[in-house]
């Protein structure tokens, strides 16, 4: 073969192939678009199933609108499969979900209970997770916890659910939690189908850290106002509560409250006594 020949035949050779290289870097291109476009625009359903997934069907998103990103759904709490006495929150809950470098950052605000709105930072590390929650409080109806299933749905409590955080941050290393700050749940005004007397009172339970982080954060339970007497203290050790308290009646309305005592906890005279864990 001469030298022209030869030269003529790596031209044809060069001309030849590279035409499937275009092509496949387009399909690339194609493919990755793709991909970015489901991740971008991943429909709201999609967290709303994790979400019920994930409660074991006790919390639902119901008419999800929007991306996984950026969304609301109708809040509904439920006692689990066959629950009776679900109870949607009136309202839409709104939420927004996005990416940062150490983790997730989400926000969420509830038209009925909520003037602005709320957020949680979480950062993921190797075996590590930290959660820093924003400073707010907010406004919820009591009778969503009847949704729940027992007690609740005995107890039939009315009336207004105020929380509030602190400066609240939680850390797990190794399956291990610290907590900082104050988680606060203020019931207020509270009745229940059990008893005649309406309101019955109005009470404080407040889960407390230390600035330096605790693994077992402290609960207390008082009694703001009222004729039911609520009170009790308790410690979040590991993953499990343990509470002790008592509930009794003011003077005058011990027969007014006799079967709600019965009820709440094991009797010991006109006292009833409360514990968890």
């Amino acid at each position: 073969m001469t030298s022209t020949q030869t030269m003529k035949a790596l031209r044809r050779a060069n001309a030849i192939s590279p035409v499937h290289a275009p092509w496949s870097l387009a399909w690339l291109g194609v493919l990755l678009g793709l991909v970015l476009a489901l991740l971008v625009w991943a429909p709201a359903r999609w967290l709303a199933w994790g979400v019920a997934e994930a409660s074991q069907g006790q919390v639902q998103w119901l008419n999800p609108r929007g991306t996984v990103w950026q969304g609301s759904a109708q809040l509904l709490l439920s006692g689990g499969p066959g629950s009776r006495q679900p109870q949607a929150l009136p309202g839409r809950l709104h939420w927004t979900l996005s990416p940062a470098w150490s983790g997730l950052r989400l926000g969420w605000r509830a038209d009925c209970c909520m003037t602005q709105a709320a957020s949680v930072q979480a950062a993921l590390g190797w075996n590590t997770l930290h959660l820093q929650a924003s400073d707010h409080r907010s406004n919820w109806p009591a009778a969503l916890l009847t949704g729940l299933g027992a007690p609740w749905n005995t107890l039939q409590a009315e009336g207004q659910l105020q929380l509030r955080t602190e400066a609240l941050q939680l850390h797990w290393a190794q399956g291990r939690l610290q907590m900082q700050g104050l988680l606060e749940l203020s019931l207020q005004g509270m009745s229940s189908r059990l008893s005649p007397v309406k309101p019955m009172g109005s009470y404080r339970i407040a889960l407390t850290g230390t600035p330096e982080g605790t693994p077992t954060p402290s609960l207390a339970l008082s009694t703001l106002q009222g004729p039911l007497l609520l009170s009790g203290q308790g410690q979040w050790v590991g993953q499990r509560l343990r509470f002790t308290g008592e509930a009794s009646a003011a003077e005058g309305q011990e027969a007014a409250f006799d079967n709600l005592l019965n009820i709440l906890g094991r009797r010991q005279g006109a006292r009833s006594l409360l514990s968890l864990g």
